[in-house]
C-alpha cells in the first residue's frame, strides 16, 4: 500500500513538472501579438511564412526580440463591421504586447461611405487598444494598399480606385494621428507592383510576399523601437 501511495505520488509530481515544462515553452518573456484585418493581413493567395505579420516576427526574433507568433483574426473580404463580428465571435479575453490593425479596403470597394468607415474604424481602434491593456505605444495601424496597380485593377478604373483608396487611409490616418498611435503609410510602395509581376500574388489581386516584405521593411524600424522602448 504504501509502496502504490509513493509510485501515484512520483506520477504526480512527474506529471506536474510535465505541465510546468509545458507551460514555460509558451515562455511568459516572449511577445504576444494581435494582428486584425482582412485578405492583406491574413495573406490571401501566399504562402502562410509570406505573410507580412510572420515576417514582421520573424525579422524581430532575428533580430532578438523574442515575439511569439501572432494571434491572426482576419478573414478575406471583411469589411470593418465584419471584423468587429469576427472579434466579437473570439470572445478575446487576454490582452496582448503588440496589436496591429489593417482594414478598410473593402469598405473602398463595396461602395460604403466614408462617414460609416470612419466611425466604425475608430471603434475597431479602440478595441485595438483594449487588446492592448490600453497601452496605445503598443499598438500600430497600417494603411490600405493601392490595388489599381495590381492586374485585377487595371482592368477596372485605376485612378478611380486609387482615389478611394487615398480617401479611406485620409480617414484612418487622422483617427490613427488623433489618438496618437504609430502610423505606416505603405500606399507609396504598393503602388510600385504596376507591371512587375513578382510583386503581385498569383490571384492578380494581392500582393506577393516579396511585396509584403517591402511593407515590412517600413514597418520593422518603428516597431521595433516600440517594443524596445
Amino acid at each position: 500500500m504504501i509502496r502504490l501511495l509513493l509510485l501515484v505520488m512520483a506520477i504526480g509530481a512527474c506529471q506536474a513538472a510535465d505541465k510546468e515544462q509545458t507551460m514555460g515553452t509558451t515562455s511568459s518573456s516572449e511577445i504576444s501579438y494581435l494582428a486584425l484585418g482582412d485578405s492583406y493581413t491574413i495573406g490571401e493567395a501566399v504562402e502562410k511564412e509570406e505573410r507580412w505579420p510572420i515576417q514582421l516576427t520573424r525579422r524581430l526574433n532575428d533580430e532578438g526580440i523574442a515575439i511569439a507568433e501572432p494571434k491572426i483574426i482576419a478573414t478575406t473580404g471583411w469589411t470593418t463591421d465584419e471584423l468587429k463580428a469576427g472579434i466579437e465571435k473570439e470572445e478575446i479575453t487576454d490582452t496582448y504586447d503588440m496589436v496591429s490593425l489593417l482594414i478598410g479596403v473593402n469598405n473602398q470597394y463595396r461602395g460604403y461611405s466614408l462617414e460609416e468607415y470612419e466611425a466604425q474604424f475608430e471603434e475597431l481602434l479602440s478595441m485595438a487598444v483594449g487588446f492592448a491593456g490600453k497601452n496605445k505605444a503598443r499598438v500600430f495601424v497600417v494603411s490600405i494598399p493601392d490595388y489599381g496597380v495590381t492586374p485585377f485593377g487595371q482592368g477596372k478604373d485605376p485612378k478611380q480606385i486609387g482615389d478611394g483608396v487615398d480617401q479611406f487611409n485620409e480617414v484612418n490616418k487622422a483617427i490613427t494621428d488623433s489618438y496618437g498611435i504609430q502610423y505606416f503609410d505603405i500606399t507609396p510602395v504598393s503602388k510600385t507592383a504596376l507591371g512587375v509581376d513578382d510583386l503581385n500574388a498569383s490571384d492578380g489581386l494581392h500582393p506577393s510576399g516579396k511585396m509584403y516584405t517591402q511593407w515590412v521593411d517600413i514597418i520593422f524600424p518603428g516597431v521595433k523601437s516600440m517594443l524596445e522602448d
